[in-house]
């Protein structure tokens, strides 16, 4: 780890002292490296190189562009200064990051013992997509529930798998009686942050690895699709192996022109994470008011309220994600018709972290890769509407949209 990061503890002071550098030719903004490959100064270096001994951190250069990219790598770097990790590198897309720091973890006939409430995709890939391509199978439990945990764990569970903030039903992971029950059974914590930037931090709690969908909040305008990966430097470096390396042989790579755009918007993160939380408060707090059927984890009512109050950082808030069970998929589809056609409140799309509000009706959507049984165990209702709440407009011209949607649908009278 770059020693000024070894001294701050807030993730955000430890950016600043990263970001303290300048381009390659004296901007204010690093430079984009546009180069595929990379030029060997002399021919004997080169065997060094393509073994591993010789990179960019130890006298040698870089090699090719689905190896390392500079532009890529200072990214990797500002996500690992965010995350309080040694070192970070970023792909092409979170679910990218995801099956790259797996594979990068495990071998044919591995065990992960994984959350019950998963994002669709993530859930797909251990549940289908690695047994039958890799032979690595997947528990699904109750995360928070540590008997559990510990009792699908078996002599080849390697990993250990939760979101911090559950997709899309917003339970908070126990990290810290995660990490000791993962550890206790000799596996790795990974741990995907994307809901909760800044606001949580896997690592201090004992997450080994940490992966993000930057295309959500990180990146925040909805234009990119990215993710990274988080770890140690030893693992970062295995994910780059020439003979073995899942990041280097399958080939997720980020293009420089994405990874300069995003460290733009990095230093903004702090200030949208704030007001994205601010709003979601304000709103969360009114509709339960309102008798709807609302779930927030900044509400005292919530199930895990204390729990992310004594993992997460309160300048933060508690994220910017709610969700409202309007009860049946009819209902919650009128509700998301009206807020988006007659209202002008948001869109009805997927994903999340934009500046504009996004409404989907999760079980018919991001996690439609479910069965209805995981849907039911994972608490995934029919007319479970999320939102991630954006900051366009005033925070009351927007509730006042809301609530007459609301009324309008007939969720609240």
């Amino acid at each position: 780890m770059d020693d000024r990061l070894r001294g701050p503890s807030d993730p955000v002071e430890r950016l600043a002292a990263l970001r303290h550098e300048f381009g390659e030719h004296g901007g204010v903004n690093m430079s984009i490296e546009a180069s595929t490959t990379f030029t060997v100064m002399e021919a004997g270096t080169m065997p060094e190189i393509f073994q591993g001994t010789l990179g960019p951190d130890a006298g040698g250069c870089y090699l090719y562009g689905r190896h390392f990219n500079p532009t890529v790598y200072v990214l990797g770097r500002q996500l690992a200064a965010l995350e309080g990790t040694e070192a970070g590198y970023c792909t092409a897309s979170g679910l990218g990051a995801i099956a790259c720091a797996l594979l990068g973890l495990l071998d044919q006939g591995d065990h992960i013992v994984a959350s019950d409430t998963l994002y669709g995709g993530t859930w797909a890939m251990l549940s289908e997509f690695l047994p039958r391509k890799c032979g690595i199978t997947t528990s699904f439990v109750d995360i928070n529930d540590a008997k559990a945990v510990a009792a699908a764990c078996g002599p080849r569970t390697r990993v250990v798998y939760a979101e911090s903030l559950s997709n899309p039903t917003l339970r908070v992971t126990n990290l810290p009686m995660l990490a000791e029950v993962a550890h206790a059974h000799k596996a790795q914590l990974v741990v995907d942050n994307t809901f909760t930037p800044l606001g949580v931090t896997p690592t201090d709690h004992g997450a080994d690895v940490v992966v993000h969908s930057l295309t959500k909040f990180v990146n925040g305008a909805s234009d990119f699709i990215a993710g990274a990966v988080c770890g140690r430097e030893e693992f970062i470096g295995s994910l780059m192996d020439l003979h073995v390396g899942p990041l280097m042989l399958l080939g997720p790579t980020m293009d420089p022109q994405v990874a300069h755009s995003i460290s733009l918007r990095i230093p903004h993160l702090p200030i949208r994470m704030i007001e994205h939380a601010r709003r979601a408060q304000v709103f969360a707090q009114r509709l339960e008011q309102a008798g709807v059927k609302v779930s927030y984890p900044g509400l005292e009512s919530h199930p895990d309220h204390q729990l992310l109050q004594k993992i997460g950082r309160p300048e933060y808030g508690f994220g910017g994600l709610l969700t409202i069970d309007a009860g049946e998929r009819a209902k919650a589809e009128a509700l998301m018709d009206d807020l988006q056609n007659a209202e002008g409140f948001g869109f009805m799309a997927v994903s999340l972290g934009y500046f504009d509000t996004l409404m989907s009706c999760s079980a018919s959507s991001t996690s439609s890769e479910l069965s209805d049984e995981a849907l039911a165990a994972a608490g995934i209702a029919p007319g479970l509407v999320r939102m991630s709440i954006g900051f366009t407009g005033s925070l009351e011209q927007r509730w006042q949209q809301l609530e007459r949607a609301l009324r309008r649908v007939g969720v609240i009278a």
